[in-house]
C-alpha cells in the first residue's frame, strides 16, 4: 500500500552529480508504513536544521538541504558522505492528510510523517449479538 500513497522520483542509491554550482547528491531514504501513517526516514548526517527545507506543493514532497563541508582545513583523502546541495522528492497520494505533514531532525535522521485520512486506515467493525 506504501507505494500507491509514495512515489519514489529519485534512484534508490545516493548518487552525486557535479554541478556549475557545486555537487548535488540524493539522499537515501527508508518508507514504513503503519496503520495510521507512512514515516520517511532520511539519513542526514552533517545536516543543520537552518540548512534544511521540506515542502510539499502540487502533490509533491521536497527535500531540499545542504551539507557543509565537515573538515574543510584538512585534505580528505577518500569520502562516501555527501556534501554540498542536496534534494529528493516524493509524489503523494490523495489518501495523505497532507495537512497535517510534519518532520523533524534528530541525530541526522530527518523524519517526515505523513498520516492518512480517516478514509484509507483500518478500522474495526463492531459485531453484536443478534
Amino acid at each position: 500500500m506504501a507505494e500507491t500513497l509514495v512515489k519514489r522520483e529519485q534512484p534508490e542509491v545516493a548518487q552525486v552529480e557535479r554541478t556549475r554550482s557545486g555537487v548535488t547528491y540524493s539522499p537515501r531514504f527508508d518508507i514504513f508504513e503503519t496503520d495510521d501513517e507512512l514515516l520517511l526516514f532520511g539519513d542526514l548526517p552533517g545536516v543543520a536544521p537552518e540548512n534544511l527545507d521540506v515542502r510539499f506543493e502540487n502533490d509533491m514532497l521536497t527535500i531540499y538541504g545542504r551539507v557543509e563541508p565537515r573538515h574543510a582545513q584538512d585534505e580528505c583523502v577518500y569520502g562516501e558522505y555527501g556534501i554540498g546541495d542536496f534534494y529528493r522528492s516524493f509524489t503523494i497520494g490523495e489518501a495523505i492528510d497532507t495537512g497535517r505533514i510534519t518532520a523533524e531532525l534528530k541525530n541526522g535522521v530527518l523524519t517526515v510523517h505523513l498520516p492518512k485520512t480517516e478514509a484509507v486506515k483500518p478500522r474495526r467493525i463492531e459485531v453484536k449479538a443478534g
